[in-house]
């Protein structure tokens, strides 16, 4: 089978972006191209048509290559739950999970044989596959058990991209002591370099691309400019390096950034509104007075409960809503929004009962059968009839402690035709949801936040928008016809 693999100097080089980019280039180009990763350490997760787990930057790489998202393109996903341990998913379905000492032990072999499974399947569909490593190729205390870059790269005798992020510094170094540590089979796939991020001119970078070129024997084939544009991230470091502000923004939403925060790609429609600033706010930080607050998913409920209170940022979002702040929980957040959790068995490492924040009359309990699923409901509220699509990943189990639910004269309605997906308050003031990728929904986004800013007496948006998916091509055409510009793909094909 013909593939392309993309690997990086280090972690946030661009492999990510630039493998989606390649995906949408060749395209357009009319070959027929799949996304792959062997393995993926990441709590963006996105849910399958056939309710299988993958990392949500091979779902985004699939659309960027106009097709549906397999759970082929990510045979392995980690997605680490603290204490050192990460739940292990295999082909979309959790097989376990383990610590990070006994994860090569217990799985090397069954993800080897998944991995290779995953690609003649793949094979058998498409011209090509653009394959994406993580982290560095080099890392030579795990190379020997390395699932994921040059070891993929053999077996499919793949052209490589080595990309280095310049914007970082020590380019040229991170690229020459890559190259020394790669074994020279492994070398002699590498074809050529991209240099990533480069804000400045490409006529001073020139004469350390020459001595560069001389050094390796091996092409720079791309010098891609810093792009600025909203690309889904796959880790929670990413949430650092963010811009919260805003020249027009009208409306400011905190999210907690919770430690094992998950699905942030969740708020990336919210960041895509030229009006609405997000910050995203660690739990030490003081809450402050925002339009809305956000607690989002996390991988692990109950830890993440247990630090809010330890910090004080419990207290904090219970007095911001006593006060008529806005408050959405979103999966995990939603459980925390609830009156209790209890894990009996133990799922999380947090065996017990634990008191929520009281916010929405729920009661959840952690199990170990997760439900991962696609769902496509009708909204209650804030607009009744708005048809609303997104997807489910979570363990717990939450039952709503209220009679008659949806009755006028109850305190709390469904947020959806199919109640078990949520709840808010009357006053519209406390939401909480399982459904992933709610903010997705174009109408559905600006009915929301159209009460956020008649509070602040603001003007109503339209919300006869297009969902987020219409604007998420046209960023993805905008990168790849940015990326097509500077980057020279013969030397690949």
């Amino acid at each position: 089978m013909k593939a392309i693999m993309v690997v990086g100097t280090t972690s946030h080089a661009g492999k990510s972006l630039m493998s989606a980019a390649i995906c949408r280039i060749l395209s357009r180009r009319g070959w027929r191209v799949a996304p792959f990763k062997g393995q993926n350490m990441a709590l963006n997760a996105y849910v399958t048509s056939t309710g299988g787990e993958i990392g949500y930057a091979q779902a985004v790489q699939a659309w960027a290559a106009g097709i549906m998202p397999w759970v082929e393109m990510n045979p392995i996903l980690l997605k680490p739950q603290g204490d050192m341990t990460s739940q292990v998913i295999i082909k979309g379905k959790p097989v376990g999970k383990v610590s990070a000492v006994d994860y090569y032990e217990q799985y090397f072999e069954m993800g080897w044989r998944a991995i290779e499974e995953s690609l003649h399947h793949l094979g058998s569909e498409y011209d090509l596959l653009v394959c994406e490593g993580a982290g560095s190729p080099a890392e030579i205390n795990l190379k020997h058990r390395d699932l994921t870059n040059m070891r993929v790269a053999k077996h499919l005798n793949a052209n490589t991209l080595l990309v280095v992020d310049i914007d970082r510094g020590g380019a040229f170094a991170h690229v020459v002591g890559t190259l020394e540590l790669l074994e020279p089979e492994e070398r002699a796939l590498i074809k050529g370099i991209v240099i990533n991020k480069f804000r400045g001119q490409r006529s001073i970078l020139e004469p350390g691309i020459k001595w560069l070129e001389q050094r390796i024997g091996i092409p720079v084939v791309g010098v891609i400019p810093y792009l600025d544009h909203l690309f889904p991230s796959e880790d929670s470091l990413d949430l650092l390096e963010r811009k919260p502000v805003k020249a027009q923004q009208e409306i400011n939403i905190s999210v907690i950034r919770l430690p094992r925060i998950s699905n942030f790609t969740d708020f990336d429609p919210l960041e895509s509104e030229s009006s609405v600033s997000i910050k995203y706010l660690s739990p030490k930080q003081d809450l402050g007075r925002p339009d809305a607050v956000i607690i989002p998913g996390t991988k692990t409920s109950i830890p993440d409960l247990l630090l809010l209170q330890k910090t004080g940022m419990a207290e904090a979002i219970q007095n911001y809503a006593a006060a008529g702040g806005t408050v959405l929980g979103i999966c995990g957040g939603y459980q925390i929004l609830g009156q209790m959790i209890a894990d009996p068995e133990g799922v999380e490492g947090h065996a017990g009962r634990y008191q929520g924040l009281g916010l929405l009359p729920i009661k959840t309990v952690i199990t170990g059968q997760k439900i991962a699923r696609q769902r496509q409901v009708t909204s209650n509220h804030p607009q009744m009839g708005l048809p609303v699509h997104g997807f489910e990943i979570h363990q717990g189990r939450s039952r709503i402690e209220i009679p008659a639910l949806g009755t006028d004269s109850q305190e709390y309605q469904p947020l959806f035709d199919d109640a078990n997906l949520g709840l808010v308050d009357r006053c519209q003031s406390v939401w909480g949801t399982y459904l992933h990728g709610i903010f997705d929904n174009g109408p559905w986004r600006r009915a929301w936040l159209n009460r956020l800013r008649q509070q602040r007496g603001l003007k109503s948006l339209p919300t006869g928008v297009a969902n987020y998916r219409e604007q998420r091509e046209q960023v993805l055409d905008s990168i790849a016809s940015e990326v097509e510009h500077h980057l020279d793909l013969t030397p690949l094909l």
